[in-house]
């Protein structure tokens, strides 16, 4: 506790407790993790943390979440963690424009046997969103793509998202560069953006989680 709040610094050794301890790990998605390290080195830093995809787990059944949609699917990892939570009828929309590394995520949906409730668009993620049908509706999502287009996918999906529905969007500390007013990049200037958007936006309920890299977790009232 802090003149200026309550919270904790996490070292190694504490970060490892946490691991060890505070979340259900998975073999098969620890496998996945470790050929996305093997296979693409320094790119496989955007992995979500374990935690984090237990979290984003919990949050799909906590709400009974049926349809989903993430922008950004990477080697699949997160959308693994989300369409395990769907249940046997649930849908997960996948959005990446990288055929290599979402080759790796069908291998591993094939595996968990939730291939069935994932459908992988290649291509735009505003042009897939915008070419959906109007009574396409979402209960979950989760933005975790290229930085400067956060604002229009959170609008995509927020105007898709029905009342109650949760909108989870990654990166939004982007290794704490957010507090640092002499990184004026493109990308943390849109992070900062979005953030001080999001926070004023009435539309939603949200809160900023120092998880991993920082998540945003927005309720749509």
């Amino acid at each position: 506790m802090t003149a200026g709040g309550k919270f904790i610094t996490l070292d190694s050794s504490l970060y490892d407790y946490m691991l060890a301890r505070g979340h259900n790990g998975d073999a098969l998605l620890e496998e996945l993790a470790a050929e996305t390290r093997r296979r693409l080195g320094r790119r496989a830093g955007m992995l979500i943390a374990p935690e984090q995809g237990t979290l984003m787990a919990l949050l799909a059944r906590a709400i009974g979440a049926r349809r989903a949609v993430e922008v950004g699917t990477f080697t699949g990892y997160s959308a693994l963690c989300v369409a395990r939570a769907l249940p046997a009828d649930g849908h997960l929309l996948c959005c990446d424009v990288n055929e290599e590394w979402t080759a790796i995520a069908r291998r591993y949906w094939e595996r968990a046997g939730v291939a069935s409730r994932i459908t992988l668009k290649l291509g735009p993620a505003l042009d897939t969103l915008r070419e959906l049908c109007a009574g396409e509706s979402f209960d979950f999502a989760f933005i975790d793509a290229d930085k400067t287009n956060y604002l229009n996918y959170y609008e995509e999906i927020l105007r898709r998202t029905r009342p109650g529905g949760l909108i989870l969007v990654d990166n939004v500390l982007w290794g704490g560069a957010v507090a640092d007013l002499r990184d004026q990049s493109e990308d943390t200037v849109a992070i900062r953006a979005f953030n001080d958007f999001v926070a004023a936006d009435r539309r939603v309920a949200a809160v900023m989680l120092p998880v991993a890299d920082g998540l945003t977790i927005a309720c749509k009232l």
